[in-house]
């Protein structure tokens, strides 16, 4: 394979002798330029890759939800012709532990610190949830591998599992991990109790909501897999596999081996799709790095699908209470959160940051609520780790305050927009500090509203309502404003190399998975630096090429990367200015740079960047230079951060509801969204419909189910839901431009903001269809049982009302 450039070339084949003079620049809606490849099947994914000498790995895993682990006889599994070796936690006794590197290790609620018990790769002493690895066979052949794994016998003893979070809080529940008493990995605090606990003292109003966001499965379009090999010269491991940002993934791997960072090269070509489920390092990394050192050779691994039911962290996983205060005008007092959030059976490094201070902080929303405290407990419990997806936290905490919103409105009798226009934090008073610790630089969310209303045509919807019903079926109208913090932007490499074929080489350590990087990220440098959209090239994926790197994820990319292209062709500038003045006989106070091109001002004397990278092969010319003069324009540029950008919209869906069956369907969609300055429209417009339609899948059909003893109930996309192209609804998009001011482009980033606006939104219209027939909640996912559950109870009720009014 081609080491140098593992994602090949995304910008297409036409380069070198036939580079055009395409100029495009931010705000222009290219197509993405690696999708002729991709859809030629000439993307090179994991499984994609042959090394020679490759063996095949598949891992052992407990089929029991939580037991002892008495011993592993693998005796029946060597015997097998093809299988090579056979490996278990006491092989893999010279590893570090997992998780490894953990984002926010929070304090409980009196002070003290959070417990993180340390994890084998590979069970050693319990199994914790199905799924957990017991032992990884290596063999000639998959197949092999396979028969290998089915012949490993483990010895567990059962013991009683606790599946459901509430329970494992509960006196007695079994004890999953010993370091974590009552199965409480934190008990996290935030605000002022006893301000918040004035403010409902006072207030006129007061509304109550208990919503659960369900636990989902992300269902990457392509499943986890990992080639491991080892370098004995070197005595140093590299590792191919999908992720989100190499560099990062190093520095992970890194801790759950106990190496070095420089003795790990991590490798990443096209992935198919991660939303954060591949952002951390996995058991079957550590054992594999192990076993392809042990053996001499290279060991590859792909998950299966039903597999990855059981080895891919889930998502979501929260129930929440919210307590909204409200005064007789309708105006917010104060927002209580109580929660409690699954984390599965052991923790993932970001977990208790998405379960905790994402909830909140993005909860207060486009408000101006101006006391919120929140209390949510993490608990363990013998079920697949629950892990960061798209939005981590964010749709969450924004569902939760659309849901209370609505509620408020139904409940005081006064219409939710208005109830909204009441506490929208308005454009006169950014910069506005939260009461979440935020501060919002920039926005206009009356106006994005207004804008989601009329282009949802909400004027005409009670005709469309009267239509519905003439057919037999409920419709409602459902209002998802959100306002949601992006992660924070550590330090990100910009680097360019100018090459020998006329093409240049972009290097920077976030990573596409399905974004669109490669044409975004070059239209920002085409716009910089004049050069010609064709000749830009994109890297990403080698860990030895980077710097520096915070990988993708939390809706930052464009604001990482695109601070750090800033940065680099700034650079390349201020190289180019005295390398121009020489090649073009002046002074370098006397050159300008415009439009990709260096000039004598005032003259039509002019040197263009290729040119002059040209000129630098020429070693007369090089000679020639003054001692101070650059020899080069190849930079390597490090932005060292910036804060958080708060992406936000309104989000309008209708539903229509089948009442004999229960059947919902998302007929209008609308979504009016101000991510700051749009590079690409249509990179921009395809994140919303992709984060629009996994919404619509959580709020209508996802949920991933436990029995009591911990068994999955769902482990396969026979009996799990996902939405199909007949379930996602034409799709209307108005973007609202108002440039954020924390970082050098003006972007707010989109990624995630799909499910934050679509959650409540699609929600929002299915209670708005019921309520006619009292239901006033229903939680996720609506299905048609559940929906017609509801109208059943409801009727029910009303029935038995009516008998006593008589």
């Amino acid at each position: 394979m081609d080491e140098s450039n593992p994602l090949g070339n995304p910008l297409g084949s036409s380069l070198g002798s036939s580079l055009g003079t395409t100029k495009f620049g931010v705000g222009q809606p290219v197509p993405r330029t690696e999708d002729p490849m991709l859809l030629r099947g000439e993307g090179r994914y994991t499984d994609d890759i042959a090394m020679d000498g490759a063996l095949h790995a598949v891992v052992v895993r407990s089929s029991i939800a939580h037991g002892v682990l008495r011993g592993i006889d693998a005796a029946g599994a060597l015997e097998l012709p093809g299988v090579v070796a056979v490996y278990t936690a006491e092989d893999l006794a010279w590893t570090g532990t997992l998780p490894a590197g953990i984002a926010a290790t929070l304090k409980n609620a009196d002070g003290t610190a959070m417990i993180v018990p340390p994890r084998a790769a590979l069970a050693s002493d319990k199994v914790r949830c199905v799924g957990d690895p017991i032992a990884l066979v290596v063999a000639e052949t998959a197949a092999a591998a396979r028969d290998g794994a089915e012949a490993v016998m483990p010895d567990i003893e059962a013991l009683p599992a606790v599946a459901d979070p509430r329970d494992a809080l509960g006196p007695g529940a079994p004890a999953i991990w010993d370091e974590v008493p009552g199965n409480r990995a934190v008990d996290w605090a935030f605000g002022d109790a006893d301000a918040c606990e004035a403010a409902f003292g006072r207030a006129a109003h007061v509304t109550r909501l208990t919503v659960a966001s369900n636990r989902v499965v992300p269902s990457p379009l392509e499943p986890r897999a990992a080639i491991a090999s080892y370098d004995p010269a070197e005595d140093r491991f590299t590792l191919r596999l999908g992720s989100q940002g190499v560099f990062p993934m190093r520095g992970l791997l890194a801790k759950a081996m106990g190496l070095a960072p420089e003795r790990i090269r991590v490798l990443t070509g096209q992935v198919g799709g991660s939303f954060g489920m591949k952002s951390a390092v996995y058991p079957e990394y550590v054992a594999l790095l192990h076993a392809a050192k042990a053996l001499g050779r290279p060991v590859r691994w792909v998950d299966t699908r039903s597999e990855s039911f059981l080895s891919d962290h889930h998502g979501r996983a929260l129930t929440l209470d919210g307590a909204l205060a409200l005064d007789a005008e309708g105006r917010f007092l104060a927002l209580r959160i109580e929660g409690v959030a699954d984390l599965g059976a052991w923790l993932n490094p970001v977990a208790p940051l998405f379960s905790t201070i994402n909830i909140p902080k993005n909860a207060v929303s486009v408000y101006r609520t101006p006391v919120v405290h929140a209390r949510i407990a993490c608990a363990y419990t013998n079920t697949t780790p629950v892990g960061p997806y798209r939005g981590a936290g964010r749709p969450d905490g924004n569902y939760l305050m659309e849901r209370l919103v609505e509620a408020a409105a139904a409940e005081m009798g006064i219409d939710p927009v208005e109830l909204r226009r009441r506490n929208h934090v308005t454009p006169g008073m950014i910069p506005f500090e939260t009461a979440a610790g935020t501060r919002y630089d920039s926005g206009d969310f009356p106006a994005i509203l207004d804008a989601a209303l009329a282009a949802a045509d909400v004027a005409g919807f009670p005709a469309r309502r009267s239509e519905s019903e003439a057919r037999g079926l409920l419709r409602g109208l459902g209002i998802g404003q959100y306002c949601e913090v992006t992660a924070m932007v550590t330090a990100e490499m910009g680097g360019l190399r100018f090459e020998t074929d006329g093409t240049v080489t972009l290097l920077t350590g976030t990573l596409d998975y399905g974004q669109g990087h490669a044409t975004a990220f070059a239209q920002v440098l085409s716009q910089r630096l004049g050069l010609p959209f064709e000749a830009i090239r994109l890297e990403q994926g080698d860990s030895d090429r980077l710097v520096a790197g915070g990988g993708t994820g939390g809706s930052k990319s464009i604001m990482a990367s695109g601070a750090a292209i800033v940065g680099a062709a700034e650079r390349v500038i201020e190289a180019g200015r005295p390398l121009a003045a020489h090649a073009l006989e002046t002074s370098p106070v006397d050159v300008v740079f415009e439009d990709g091109r260096f000039a004598i001002a005032g003259t039509d004397r002019t040197i263009g960047v290729l040119e002059l990278a040209a000129r630098l092969r020429d070693e007369g010319f090089v000679a020639a230079l003054p001692d101070d003069v650059p020899r080069t324009l190849d930079v390597t540029h490090v932005h060292e951060g910036s804060p958080s950008a708060f992406p936000n919209g309104c989000h309008v869906a209708e539903v229509e509801i089948d009442p004999e069956t229960g059947v919902t369907r998302v007929v209008r969609y609308t979504a009016a969204n101000d991510f700051g300055v749009v590079v690409n429209p249509l990179l921009v417009e395809g994140q919303l419909h992709g984060g629009v339609v996994q919404g619509i899948g959580q709020a209508l059909m996802e949920r991933v189910v436990f029995d009591a003893d911990g068994q999955p109930l769902a482990g396969s996309f026979m009996d799990y839901g996902l939405p199909r192209a007949d379930d996602a609804p034409f799709l209307a998009v108005e973007n609202l431009e108002l440039p954020a001011t924390t970082n050098p482009l003006g972007v707010k980033g989109c990624g995630e903001a799909g499910c934050a606006g679509a959650l409540p939104a699609v929600m929002n219209a299915v209670v708005d269809a019921l309520r006619a027939r009292g239901v006033g909640h229903i939680d996720m996912p609506a299905t048609p049982q559940a929906v017609w559950r509801a109208l059943r109870a409801a009727g029910e009720d009303a029935g038995e009302d009516a008998a006593r009014a008589t």
